[in-house]
């Protein structure tokens, strides 16, 4: 890329960001978790059709991308680089970002089922920790084990080989804390063994799961995620 096309590459930037209302969707997902195309119209201060074309132009700039699933779009940003470089910016001017507060009820935010895998906090700490303890890593999108990753797993007794009709591992979006969790087969595996040897158990009538005594000791010991209570 010649000096004159990255000076006009910075222009298209810098213009996607200067628009208020797609400032206040940047800024809205600088705390690294997702947000519905309603949740950011409601944040840019937009009808549902005229925040579309922001996020179009954002889409079209490189600073967010977007995530399907089920009837929801998700939108976040596209890399730790444009988070680097808003906060960048937000160093000169008074801008407070505001903290994310889930609507989900509390007994379903923190441990639950997510079809046959782990989600809310517990779900996405134990994400968050296969890629700091390098068990895991990423690869065009989707999730393969290292080989440190597969010895310490099947050392605490887990199956993880893949099943040949299913995604091995990917980043699920947790609907409650906009965050990835750990999704297909690896996930299964991850919390079938959490429930059969007793770190997690089942509530009556409901998908949220409870962190057992034992499951508190495991989940630090392994893990590095230390639980209150």
């Amino acid at each position: 890329m010649d000096v004159e096309q990255s000076e006009l590459r910075l222009a298209s930037v810098a213009s996607a960001i200067a628009d208020p209302a797609r400032a206040r969707i940047l800024c809205c997902l600088l705390d690294g978790r997702a947000r519905t195309a309603t949740e950011l119209a409601v944040v840019a201060q937009k009808s549902p059709p005229t925040a579309s074309s922001h996020f179009q132009k954002l889409l079209e700039q490189g600073l967010v991308t977007m995530v399907s699933q089920g009837k929801h779009r998700y939108f976040q940003l596209a890399s730790g680089e444009v988070a680097k470089a808003l906060e960048g910016l937000l160093s000169i001017s008074s801008f407070e970002v505001l903290a994310f507060k889930p609507s989900t009820p509390c007994h379903l935010r923190h441990a639950r089922s997510c079809y046959d895998h782990l989600a809310g906090e517990l779900g996405v700490s134990v994400h968050d920790a296969l890629l700091r303890r390098e068990w895991m890593s990423v690869w065009r999108g989707e999730y393969q084990l290292t080989s440190s990753g597969i010895e310490q797993l099947a050392n605490l007794g887990m199956d993880c080989t893949p099943q040949a009709r299913r995604r091995f591992a990917y980043p699920c979006l947790d609907w409650s804390q906009r965050c990835a969790h750990v999704g297909g087969s690896l996930g299964a595996v991850l919390l079938a063994h959490m429930l059969q040897d007793k770190w997690l158990a089942r509530t009556l009538d409901s998908r949220a799961l409870m962190v057992t005594g034992k499951g508190r000791k495991r989940l630090a010991s392994v893990f590095e995620i230390h639980l209150g209570g």
